[in-house]
């Protein structure tokens, strides 16, 4: 199959999946509240998560003469990591997860996809309730800059579905790459700036800022808000790498679209 054709099969697709939004969104919501329905907070226990591990971060790493500024950094960086980190691990074994479904339906890779995008967003936006209870005591102005940061939170939501459909289909290609994907993202928290600052003194930290990718999606949502700066070097970068990744996510669900319950275990 050319790849015009890939690309116009996969455009098909998502229109279809498009369509059938009521499936998604019904499931991506039960999933949700499947996972916390016998628990006495529900859902809420997203939002105490997101304070224990932003709490921890803050007293531990910000220094005691700083520690508002720390606190905004940590906060608004811990918010898009988890989100990141939500679309990104359970996206490997989405479709050996789907499998049922998959084998059973005929119903557009793109259902799958959204389900999942959808779920992280819902899971987020608590962590997002409990970013902006730490931002209000931290003391933060809200300024015209915010508008940018928005922007940012779109974007990364508007490229999450391709970042879903790429790590999916690698997992179904590579199963092993579930084990290397949660290993290499939970080094990659440590390794990416979300709770450091970084100062342009190592050469090796200078590196670990520069070359990794998460670096430019935390700082378009994050910078506005703590300095007031709009990156837009950093923002031409990710849009760069959004229309590579939605280019490729195309092309893997046109050609794989048809042979996809052949494909997973």
């Amino acid at each position: 199959m050319s790849t015009g054709a890939a690309i116009r099969l996969a455009l098909s697709d998502i229109l279809d999946g498009l369509r059938r939004y009521r499936l998604w969104v019904t499931l991506a919501t039960e999933d949700v509240l499947d996972q916390h329905r016998r628990t006495t907070l529900g859902p809420l226990w997203l939002v105490v998560n997101y304070f224990l591990f932003a709490g921890t971060f803050i007293f531990v790493f910000s220094p005691s003469d700083d520690r508002a500024l720390h606190a905004i950094y940590i906060a608004v960086g811990l918010l898009v990591w988890t989100y990141i980190n939500e679309i990104i691990t359970p996206a490997v074994t989405l479709f050996e997860r789907e499998g049922g479904l998959i084998r059973g339906t005929t119903l557009p890779v793109t259902v799958y996809i959204l389900r999942l995008t959808l779920q992280s967003l819902i899971r987020s936006g608590y962590s997002l309730i409990g970013c902006v209870v730490i931002l209000w005591v931290a003391g933060v102005s809200v300024t015209p800059a915010w508008g940018w940061s928005a922007a940012g939170l779109f974007f990364i939501v508007l490229v999450s579905p391709a970042i879903v459909c790429v790590f999916a289909f690698l997992g179904a290609v590579f199963p092993d790459s579930q084990f290397i994907v949660s290993n290499l993202m939970r080094i990659a928290m440590f390794i990416t700036p979300v709770f450091w600052m970084f100062s342009g003194n190592d050469p090796i930290q200078a590196a670990l800022y520069h070359f990794n990718p998460f670096t430019y999606l935390i700082a378009i949502v994050r910078e506005p808000i703590v300095s007031g700066s709009v990156p837009l070097s950093m923002m031409g970068w990710c849009a760069g790498g959004g229309i590579a990744i939605w280019a490729l996510a195309l092309v893997l669900i046109g050609r794989n679209k048809r042979r996809l319950a052949l494909m997973i275990p």
